[in-house]
């Protein structure tokens, strides 16, 4: 007896629903054309290594008047020199061979080693370390390997090092080069004129290059810390010196922050205002210390873009130019035909954007000085004529003219006012025919 018998439950196990599991739907992916099923099943639907064929030159039928065949010929190389006959397949197009030299001759390039003389070795090439014959070998070896001199100094048969060798054969080369020259500036563009083999540079070098690679994961974290180090030191002098320049007198000594003190935007002046400006403060299209702290920051970056610095000095130039006038900076660059940004941005053509748009700011700050200039030298002649007693006089009634105008219907204290009220107010004299007419009687009389 168990549980289901005590509670009285069938013995047949209840059925439980069970959530069917969603399955993710496997991204179908078709097949390309011109590949066969089995191929492409191999693949596993992954990129080929192989570059694609386009499907257009795998379905491409010869033309009908053309028989290819595929034959197994002859051929000789010209960069053999024993004439040795090999065979490849080839195609055959209407029976007729290709004809020409071996395809793979062109990469073949060998090295033009210098041919001397006896006259020239005796009385150029003489060196009390080396010998003639000794000589004579390493340029043999020098052909016969092209100038693979860890090959060369393997097979050279006295103990000589690689730099030695090499050294021999370049001063060599140079001394025959500069001997057979008509002058030595003919010549002196030449490689091995212009730059010649530097034996001591070159053992220093590989001797470091064996050091580095010698060293211990302990020495490599000590260098990349002394590396830190040096890093933090340089940025840090970086900007004690930028400092030091943003703190120098920029103009007959002046502050920067002064400056900016004393500079009244001309954007926000209008004619009609009362703000004085001193008649030689002219706002300047942009301000040292701007400049000076994009330059500071282009230097930290010590990596950037030319037209990137171009962004970030433009928009230093314009901080102090409002929305209005940078657009019509711009428009004035537009009527110019000059791009808002350089097609080529090289060092000069970034240099003369700039000052075109430093320039252009200048103007429009002038003209709007001028405009000022203007309006108060109308204003102070509109005030000196000589007024009668009986007229009022310009200045107020110009002061009437900038008033703000107050439609009648609208008093003061915010009210509306109507037509009755203002009869009420201004009552009209009575008419004698009004006077006479007898009054209507109401309801409640």
């Amino acid at each position: 007896m168990d549980a289901k018998d005590i509670l009285g439950l069938p013995k047949t196990p209840l059925t439980v629903p069970q959530e069917k599991k969603s399955r993710p739907q496997k991204d179908s992916q078709r097949k390309p054309d011109g590949i066969s099923r089995e191929v492409y099943a191999l693949t596993g639907g992954l990129a080929p290594l192989m570059p694609a064929v386009d499907v257009s030159q795998l379905k491409r039928r010869p033309q009908s008047d053309e028989k290819v065949t595929w034959q197994w010929l002859p051929f000789t190389s010209s960069a053999r020199t024993d004439n040795l006959q090999l065979y490849h397949w080839v195609r055959v197009v209407n029976g007729v061979p290709p004809t020409g030299d071996y395809s793979f001759a062109k990469y073949n390039k060998s090295v033009n080693v210098v041919k001397y003389t006896d006259e020239e070795y005796e009385k150029y090439l003489t060196d009390p370390t080396w010998t003639r014959e000794e000589t004579d070998q390493l340029f043999e070896l020098c052909e016969r390997f092209d100038l693979r001199f860890i090959v060369i100094a393997d097979r050279f048969p006295s103990s000589r090092t690689v730099e030695d060798l090499k050294n021999r054969y370049y001063n060599v080369s140079r001394a025959i080069l500069v001997a057979r020259a008509a002058s030595p500036g003919d010549v002196s563009g030449h490689p091995l004129v212009k730059e010649p083999y530097n034996v001591s540079q070159e053992i220093e070098r590989k001797r470091a290059l064996s050091m580095i690679l010698s060293q211990t994961k302990q020495q490599e974290r000590k260098d990349a810390e002394v590396l830190a180090e040096a890093k933090r030191i340089t940025e840090a002098r970086i900007a004690a010196r930028s400092a030091e320049e943003s703190d120098m007198p920029v103009a007959s000594n002046v502050s920067p922050e002064s400056n900016e003190k004393n500079i009244i935007p001309v954007e926000t002046v209008s004619p009609s205002s009362n703000v004085q400006i001193p008649p030689t403060t002219v706002a300047p299209p942009t301000s040292t210390a701007d400049n000076l702290s994009t330059l500071n920051s282009l230097r930290g970056m010590r990596v950037y873009l030319r037209t990137y610095a171009l962004e970030q000095m433009v928009q230093a130039a314009s901080s102090s130019a409002g929305l209005r006038t940078i657009k019509r900076v711009e428009q004035t660059l537009q009527d110019l035909g000059v791009n808002l940004k350089p097609k080529v941005p090289t060092k000069s053509v970034c240099a003369e954007h700039l000052e075109l748009r430093k320039e252009i700011l200048t103007l429009l700050n002038l003209q709007k000085q001028l405009q000022y200039k203007e309006a108060e030298g109308s204003s102070h002649r509109d005030g000196s004529y000589a007024e009668t007693p009986g007229t009022p006089k310009r200045s107020q009634r110009a002061g009437e003219q900038d008033r703000t105008f107050i439609p009648d219907s609208i008093s003061f204290g915010g009210e509306r006012v109507g037509k009755r009220d203002q009869k009420r107010k201004a009552p009209a004299p009575p008419s004698p025919a009004q006077s006479k007419r007898p009054r209507k009687l109401k309801a409640s009389d």
